[in-house]
């Protein structure tokens, strides 16, 4: 297996961060619950995406170690937890502060990093990192003011961050021993099982639902997932976790664009502030660590 990268991995980023951006409007297009959304969009992934890791990768699928299967299970579990948190933030708060506080992530792979893999980062990413959070405070105090509802929808994007960087920090650990079919098709597949699971468990009704919704459901699997974060599971291979953690800010920036052409959702002003500064704080980060790769 060659570690050249077939196509460059920074147009690559590009590609699935525009893919990546539709995912909020999607799920506010939707009429069926936040879970069932999650467990459609990672089922649909994994019943897509199968069939060719089955065909082609089941040898490297039959030599996973039982450590890697069990690391890509739990990377799994996070996935299924963050579009769950973060598909019901949706429900309580703007797009905008969702989806910008949902981008806080780097900070926690940042901190998870250095926990388990001694990966530093420089002051000026640390200022960076204490930027962008006094951005999320911004956020979460003008929308404590409008009401508890969106204050805890605040809250759930922020956990949905947490959760999605334990995604982040487990497959770029996989990912340099252990082929992407293969990768994904754990990952998905542990996903799907637990949002099934979830959803079953909570007694949500996984039929009938209009039309539109099953389109939905499928494109947040094919475009967002598949188009999204299959690319970025490529990608970690080649750039650090951190890295494509920044890079996906521009997830963002789109999500809000789409809200405001076709929801008419317009961010308010202490959105744009504390997502200014999140950006800015953000920005510092990347500078930062891009610092440190190139000392080393």
């Amino acid at each position: 297996m060659s570690d050249k990268p077939i196509i460059n991995p920074h147009l690559a980023i590009l590609c699935g961060v525009l893919a990546v951006s539709f995912s909020a409007l999607f799920v506010r297009l939707s009429s069926a619950p936040p879970l069932i959304i999650a467990t459609y969009r990672l089922l649909f992934t994994f019943l897509a995406m199968a069939p060719y890791s089955l065909w082609r990768h089941r040898r490297e699928l039959a030599e996973m170690g039982g450590r890697e299967l069990l690391l890509a299970a739990i990377s799994g579990a996070f996935l299924a937890l963050h579009f769950a948190t973060w598909f019901t933030s949706l429900n309580y708060t703007t797009i905008a502060s969702s989806v910008v506080l949902v981008t806080t992530q780097p900070i926690f792979v940042v901190i998870g990093s250095y926990i388990l893999f001694r990966e530093r980062v420089s002051r000026i990413g640390m200022i960076g990192g204490a930027v962008a959070m006094l951005g999320s405070f911004i956020i979460g105090a003008g929308d404590f003011r409008l009401g508890m509802t969106a204050f805890f929808g605040d809250l759930l994007a922020l956990l949905a961050a947490i959760l999605v960087s334990g995604y982040m920090i487990i497959g770029r650990k996989l990912r340099s021993s252990v082929s992407l079919p293969a990768y994904t098709f754990v990952v998905y597949g542990s996903s799907a099982m637990v949002l099934v699971l979830i959803s079953a468990f909570c007694r949500l009704p996984f039929a009938p639902y209009p039309a539109q919704d099953w389109l939905l459901f499928l494109g947040l699997a094919l475009v967002c997932t598949v188009g999204g974060h299959t690319i970025f599971n490529w990608v970690i291979r080649y750039v650090p976790a951190s890295t494509v953690s920044v890079s996906i800010l521009g997830e963002s920036l789109g999500a809000i664009l789409w809200g405001a052409i076709f929801l008419r959702e317009m961010p308010g002003w202490r959105q744009i502030v504390g997502g200014s500064v999140i950006f800015a704080g953000l920005y510092l980060f990347t500078r930062g660590a891009a610092r440190r790769g190139a000392k080393a």
